[in-house]
């Protein structure tokens, strides 16, 4: 994480002992009672911040040193890098007297805004910041307020009550909510006075104050608000900056309860019915065009005294419903604001960030008082059908979209079409914003119940939102274990399964899709500059014919298909990406993924959609993008899900005895896929019994014997040419066991077990397997093949002993999980131990 160098200097602050920290503590002291402060003292308190920061304990300090860094906190005269300093210095040493500091609260407002930092970080509960939260609700009852101590207070306190929100009282709330209510809707209209050179013969002098315009030039006709745009600004513009900045954590804070006594309901209802009036006549107000003087004049008096009787009726809200009446107004203010053309690109991002913040302040009051949600539509519709077309607000839709989803209801306004837009266009068109992708993913984790619930096409949208995580991963892998679970749906499971193996595939797609539109076909140096491997994948990309790959692992939505006939000749074409640092971390990813999606399914899929599950897991064990260690790592989950969907359902091995008979008889399965291999013929011994499903016949059981047993014998063959075995003893253990699990299930087999297994101690004792093998796993073949012959001798003991039972997959039950045998068979097997003629050496 840090550089070379930068890791020595914490190494060392972190191994400076007691006692030379405090010599260097004492030199410190002498420093500070010099006249001048120079460079000197910066470097010692520089290095004094890296020694007490660099460790997770706190060091302690000299207290005297401690009151003289106190005196350089809070004295107005002192450089403000030393104060910087000095209050970092205090803040990570070991906890001070509170009520010291508190003591030393002053009127300087730099020094009380880097005290109160160190109060902050010091304080353990809310009583040892009270006497800091009194002096700041002071500073802005006092009429001092309108300089530049509130300046520094609200910032002060507005970090305070995310701490600690029951720090104010009530009549507290309402003091700051009327002066937040004063700095957001009075601010003053006019340019803070700028100082200007006179020329050589006169000093500096006032420029008159000039008025304020709006982001496009035109100078400003309402009220001030953060978008509008001066050389120069008075202390309480800078105040009305500061309140926006906050107003939205004050009102989740303190705005919660609400209130709804009876003397504000009839102004909320006037207040709807103007709203209403408003938007009826809106569009013949807004023409500009003339109307007839009769008409005008009285839809004039009769809006005027509407408008004059919510004015008048507003001053005598209680303060918080009046702060968010003001704080409603300032919103509608800015997103009208937002619609100018800004002549600085600074001022463009600014209305962006505006909107968000506004969007997400009416959804807040609207949520509190829903009588505001008829006067917030037709504003929050307007601004949707001016940015729905614009990738540039992208990140702007989100607080839209969450509007809609709280509030579409109460207004009975259709939403369908703006979810339908946001989970169609912005995942596709800008998966490579890394901001727009967390907060997309953010907002789909805050809202799955109710999208689940209310957006159709939601969960249908999975291949889209993949698209954020196949080129942002491991950055959004936490948010997406907690994502999946609520698109998986019984209808697109199967889909789903596909495009979370296929991920690396779209990783590598959407970097082919990203590289194509940047360079030009014709521009072959461009081209060739990416690397030859590069090139020719997006010639491919390009190419007519592939095209049909492409448009699917990029689709938009599910719904066309669980997958694609030609999935291997994708994987062909894409394979000179397979070592491209995205497709290899996205490779990594899947298989957590797809743990949490078995865990999903197991507990939402029926009969059907597991025997489509099992046949998904046959096919694609085999079918899977040539990745280093990928295919092996989700093999490993494949088989862990495969005995758990095997458990939870065991007549999926009836139900599915013919790819099951398919697979288990081709021993090249064997060296491809040992693991999943493995566990296909340990479910199949577990559970293909009549105890499980009373379809499984004797002659079901005799086609799976004499489908295992020439793939055992095939496999433990011994010649002088035998290379040696390049499956693990496991495989031979669990096949072995199967064998007889399924001859003591139809005992006209037991004859040709016994026999079989009478052959493999030359087997582990062969010198290509001793040369492969370690003396404990061939004692372990043979140990096994001893016990199954002793057992088959007692065919009743044998169906007993081999029959699977509640707890017989426990690991604490086997030697080896999911392949051994339970315990309670060597106990059996000592019973019955005989030196056999056949085993003797």
């Amino acid at each position: 994480m840090y550089s070379a160098a930068t890791e020595s200097l914490i190494k060392q602050a972190r191994e400076i002992k007691e006692e030379e920290l405090q010599k260097f503590c004492g030199r410190i002291f002498k420093q500070l009672h010099t006249k001048e402060l120079g460079g000197e003292i910066v470097d010692s308190l520089q290095r004094l911040h890296l020694i007490v920061s660099a460790t997770k304990y706190a060091r302690e300090i000299p207290s005297d040193l401690v009151m003289k860094l106190l005196m350089v906190l809070c004295s107005s005269s002192c450089p403000e890098q030393l104060q910087i300093l000095s209050s970092s210095i205090l803040q990570e040493s070991l906890p001070l007297s509170i009520h010291s500091l508190s003591s030393d609260l002053s009127q300087d407002s730099r020094a009380i805004s880097h005290l109160a930092s160190v109060v902050l970080s010091q304080a353990g509960n809310k009583e040892d910041v009270m006497p800091l939260c009194h002096h700041l609700l002071k500073i802005l009852e006092s009429r001092l307020s309108e300089g530049q101590m509130s300046k520094h207070a609200l910032p002060i306190l507005s970090k305070m009550i995310s701490v600690y929100p029951e720090i104010l009282t009530e009549d507290q709330v309402n003091l700051v909510s009327r002066k937040l209510v004063d700095w957001l809707r009075y601010a003053s209209m006019q340019q803070g006075a700028s100082m200007s050179s006179g020329g050589f013969f006169s000093g500096q002098r006032t420029r008159q104050p000039a008025p304020l315009t709006e982001v496009d030039g035109v100078v400003t006709g309402d009220f001030f608000t953060v978008l509008c745009v001066g050389q120069s600004y008075t202390e309480d513009q800078w105040m009305n900056m500061y309140t926006f900045s906050m107003i939205k954590s004050w009102l989740l804070t303190y705005d919660r309860d609400g209130t709804t006594n009876a003397e504000s309901a009839p102004l909320k209802r006037t207040q709807v019915i103007l709203s209403q009036h408003q938007e009826k006549t809106q569009p013949m107000m807004h023409k500009g065009k003339q109307r007839e003087k009769d008409d005008r004049s009285e839809l004039d008096s009769s809006v005027m005294s509407m408008v004059s009787a919510t004015s008048s009726s507003s001053r005598l809200l209680p303060p918080k419903e009046r702060l968010r009446e003001k704080a409603f107004e300032y919103c509608q203010r800015l997103i009208e604001q937002s619609d100018r053309k800004a002549l600085k690109r600074t001022d463009t991002e600014l209305q962006k960030a505006c909107i968000v913040e506004s969007v997400s302040i009416m959804d807040i009051i609207c949520g509190e008082d829903p009588s505001y949600v008829y006067r917030a539509f037709p504003c929050i519709k307007a601004l949707y059908g001016r940015l729905n077309g614009d990738l540039a607000h992208a990140q702007a839709l989100l607080p839209i979209a969450q509007f809609y989803l709280n509030h579409s209801e109460t207004a009975a306004v259709d939403s369908e079409a703006v979810f339908r837009k946001l989970f169609s266009h912005c995942p596709a068109e800008q998966f490579n914003e890394p901001m727009l992708a967390f907060e997309f993913i953010q907002f789909c984790l805050l809202n799955a119940s109710v999208l689940q619930d209310r957006v159709a096409n939601y969960r249908q949208s999975f291949p889209n939102l993949l698209k954020f995580l196949a080129w942002n991963c491991p950055g959004l892998i936490t948010e997406f274990v907690e994502l999946l679970p609520s698109l998986v749906a019984p209808g697109t499971a199967i889909e789903l399964l596909h495009t979370l193996l296929d991920l690396p595939c779209l990783a590598a797609a959407l970097d082919l899709q990203h590289r194509s539109a940047c360079y030009q076909a014709l521009d072959r140096t461009t081209w060739d500059q990416q690397g030859v491997k590069l090139a020719a994948c997006l010639d491919a990309f390009r190419q007519p014919s592939y095209r049909g790959l492409f448009l699917y692992i990029l689709r938009p939505e599910a719904g066309t298909g669980d997958t694609i006939d030609r999935l291997k000749m994708l994987h062909e074409i894409l394979a000179d990406m397979a070592e491209s640092p995205r497709v290899v971390r996205c490779a990594q990813v899947v298989p957590v993924l797809l743990h949490v999606y078995f865990n999903t399914v197991a507990k939402i899929a029926d009969e059907k959609l597991m025997n489509q599950l099992l046949l998904v897991l046959l096919e694609r064990s085999s079918l899977l993008y040539n990745i280093k260690t990928f295919n092996a790592e989700v093999q490993k989950v494949f088989s862990t899900h495969l005995q758990a969907l095997c458990k939870l359902h065991p007549s999926l091995i009836v139900d599915q005895s013919r790819e099951l008979l398919d697979f288990a008889g081709s021993p090249a399965n064997i060296y491809s896929k040992e693991d999943i291999y493995t566990h296909v013929v340990w479910v199949i011994g577990e559970y293909l019994s009549v105890s499980y499903d009373s379809r499984c016949t004797v002659e079901l059981i005799t086609s799976f014997f004499e489908s295992l047993e020439p793939v055992l014998f095939e496999i433990t063959q011994v010649r002088q040419s035998t290379s040696p075995p390049s499956f693990s003893p496991r495989l031979i253990t669990v096949l072995m066991t199967t064998l007889a699990k399924l001859a003591t299930r139809s005992q006209d087999l037991i004859p040709r077990a016994s026999l079989f297994l009478s052959k493999m101690r030359s087997f582990a004792r062969s010198s290509p397997v001793m040369a492969c093998y370690s003396e404990e796993d061939s004692e372990e073949i043979i140990t096994r093949a001893h016990e199954l012959i002793n057992l088959l001798k007692l065919p009743n003991v044998a169906q007993f002993v081999l029959a699977s039972s509640a707890g017989g997959d426990s690991p604490r039950w086997h030697r080896d999980t999911n392949a051994s045998l339970p315990q309670g068979m060597r106990a059996v097997s000592r019973l019955l131990h005989r030196q056999s003629s056949f085993l003797a050496t």
